[in-house]
């Protein structure tokens, strides 16, 4: 059953991941999580109605914290799409995000085989390799370490490890009360995007063009549905298996996202990018089979 719920976490979350990223070519990451985070509310609040459980503040409180995590590793994921291709930052994001919960599960006492540990490791290989990007000479390089803390790959680290956090949240939040904690993370999550939209405003700063045009209003609205229905699906899974192997599993969805950047954008990888992907791939698939 973990496997199961957790590979269609990390199908929902690859489509949402692409359509996110989609909408933010045509505007920004905060105009994005504007439309994104309210609908996924309301997705997870009619989810949690219908499906009962009671409302403690404890498995709340988790999820609320959760979300704070999860809004802040959007919030550098979504600009971390619009810095570089969606085939190198969902992978560094994911591969990130793995790496915290299968770390924690081993602390807590989840026993894994060495295959496992051996995937973990090539795992965090395939991050530096898949993270290189082209040089264009001293100039270029320069103005790269001015951009570092902005850049695609740096970024995508970043929302990783707060997704990483935000898995190891919601398993801690517990199962006994329905799918009230993934509410609690979604508030969370509108939480962040205000506090961001307000400190833009007390700098007078501007928060980017409007989403104009149906077609971007409705894939905005398509991907935070699709992100919130994940979360309910991890949440399933994690509380049905082991931590390391319902976040590892939920980590594949770079694949998706991948997929439908090639075929969208027709983004293409340098060589050291490839080999990090084919590292990534035997490190994940060490992880899922151990």
């Amino acid at each position: 059953m973990v496997t199961v719920l957790a590979l269609a976490a990390a199908l929902a979350y690859g489509v949402a991941d692409f359509l996110g990223g989609t909408v933010t070519r045509g505007s920004t990451a905060i105009r994005a999580l504007t439309w994104c985070v309210p609908i996924g509310l309301a997705v997870v609040l009619v989810s949690a109605l219908l499906t009962g459980g009671d409302v403690s503040p404890g498995p709340m409180a988790w999820g609320f914290v959760a979300g704070l995590c999860g809004g802040t590793g959007l919030i550098a994921f979504y600009r971390a799409l619009a810095r570089g291709p969606m085939s190198v930052v969902a992978p560094v994001s994911a591969l990130a995000a793995a790496v915290i919960p299968v770390a924690v599960g081993v602390a807590q006492g989840e026993r894994l085989d060495a295959s496992v540990l051996l995937g973990v490791l090539l795992c965090l290989v395939a991050i530096g390799l898949v993270s290189m990007e082209a040089g264009d000479g001293p100039a270029a390089e320069a103005a790269g370490r001015r951009r570092l803390l902005d850049s695609g790959p740096v970024m995508a680290g970043l929302s990783g490890s707060c997704f990483g956090v935000f898995f190891v949240l919601l398993k801690e939040a517990g199962d006994g009360s329905g799918l009230w904690p993934i509410v609690g993370a979604r508030l969370g999550n509108l939480a962040i995007v205000a506090v961001a939209l307000l400190f833009l405003a007390a700098r007078g700063g501007d928060a980017g063009p409007r989403l104009s045009g149906r077609k971007l209003v409705v894939l905005a609205l398509l991907s935070g549905s699709l992100d919130a229905g994940a979360n309910v699906l991890y949440f399933l899974a994690v509380h049905n298996g082991m931590l390391s192997l319902a976040a590892v599993l939920t980590s594949l969805y770079p694949a998706i996202t991948v997929l439908l950047a090639r075929v969208a954008y027709s983004e293409r990888l340098r060589a050291v990018q490839r080999v990090g992907m084919a590292v990534a791939i035997a490190g994940v698939a060490l992880v899922t089979v151990g």
